[in-house]
């Protein structure tokens, strides 16, 4: 296979109109986005070798092999040999291997990440956002921090920010917020939220958006997804919690807006894969692998076999129902059944 460095004249065509919505000519999209990799990804590339795979016989998005996500702990996963802007990196757990993301175009990152979100919720700009995501905050590198400090900047309330650990703070701008019906994101990582909701409990404005993002951290026992929501809402008289589901390897985000059934942006599409054969698809409404299909993922890899279980829905959304024994738990899903 012909790997040379693919020039920015190639990657172009990919970026320049994939945050379309609707998203015209998707597969057809997608398999010209997958045969680039496969020339230009060496990891993908080696891993097509291992599976005896010949991407040129592949001509239906079906067949596409997913790479398993674990290679983002172990190799450098791009179409570019040189260094990246920046790395995205996830929190691993203590002594573990973490993955790294290689990122070559942060603007190409926020501005889907914008246009997902605005879709879903309306212009950022009418929110005040508050970010209570300690644990990342702790930490260089996340993704999910990344993107929280370009929504507060653009929606330039003055009471947008991150909160670390006060709480108290916290609790009293969202009463300051509720009581002048100000629209607001609260995107929190999930053991925290929990916090919040112990120690401050009270009722939130139907213009009051709680979003969690999944994550105990060690700091609390481990609980479905259900119980965490119910908590959540019981504490805020909320009718209904929202989730994000993102992760270091994908620069794309599904939102739940209840439930925990997650819809995905027209560049981004899961598929569910057998849990005893990761190279066969799952029988429809059963639970399986996730694999994401995320075409935002140019200069990486757009096709990747994630650790979690979920289970896809006949409109299209999915839920996410765990993650595989041997999985290290981490990230933004650590709520299992």
């Amino acid at each position: 296979m012909n790997r040379e460095h693919p020039g920015a004249d190639e990657l172009t065509p990919f970026k320049d109109t994939i945050y379309q919505w609707p998203l015209p000519h998707r597969d057809r999209r997608a398999l010209a986005l997958y045969q680039f990799q496969a020339r230009h990804n060496p990891v993908y590339a080696r891993y097509h070798k291992l599976l005896g795979y010949d991407p040129q016989q592949i001509s239906r998005v079906e067949e596409i092999p997913y790479l398993p996500i674990r290679f983002f702990k172990q190799r450098h996963v791009s179409v570019h040999p040189q260094e990246p802007t920046l790395y995205f990196t996830s929190s691993g757990t203590s002594g573990a291997a973490t993955s790294r993301h290689a990122v070559y175009d942060p603007a190409f990152y926020l501005k889907g990440a914008q246009r997902h979100f605005e879709q879903r919720y309306g212009p950022l700009s009418q929110y005040a956002v508050l970010a209570l995501l300690p644990a990342y905050l702790e930490r260089q590198g996340s993704s999910l921090v990344y993107m929280a400090q370009h929504f507060i900047e653009q929606a330039g309330h003055p009471d947008s920010g991150f909160f670390l650990d006060d709480l108290q703070a916290l609790s009293r701008v969202l009463t300051r917020m509720t009581a002048a019906g100000q629209p607001v994101l609260l995107l929190g990582v999930t053991f925290a939220l929990l916090d919040l909701a112990e120690q401050f409990p009270q009722a939130l404005g139907p213009r009051t958006v709680v979003m969690e993002t999944g994550g105990m951290k060690g700091r609390r026992r481990e609980m479905v997804r259900a119980e965490v929501h119910k908590i959540l809402q019981e504490a805020f008289q909320l009718d209904a919690i929202h989730s994000e589901y993102g992760m270091t390897e994908l620069f794309s985000q599904a939102y739940s807006q209840g439930q925990g059934l997650f819809e995905t942006p027209p560049w981004m599409q899961v598929h569910i894969r057998r849990v005893d054969d990761p190279l066969s698809p799952a029988r429809p409404g059963k639970t399986g692998g996730i694999n994401v299909m995320d075409l935002a993922n140019v200069t990486s890899c757009a096709f990747i076999q994630t650790d979690d279980l979920g289970r896809q829905h006949p409109d299209g959304r999915f839920e996410v129902l765990g993650r595989f024994d041997h999985a290290e738990i981490r990230g933004c899903n650590l709520m299992v059944l």
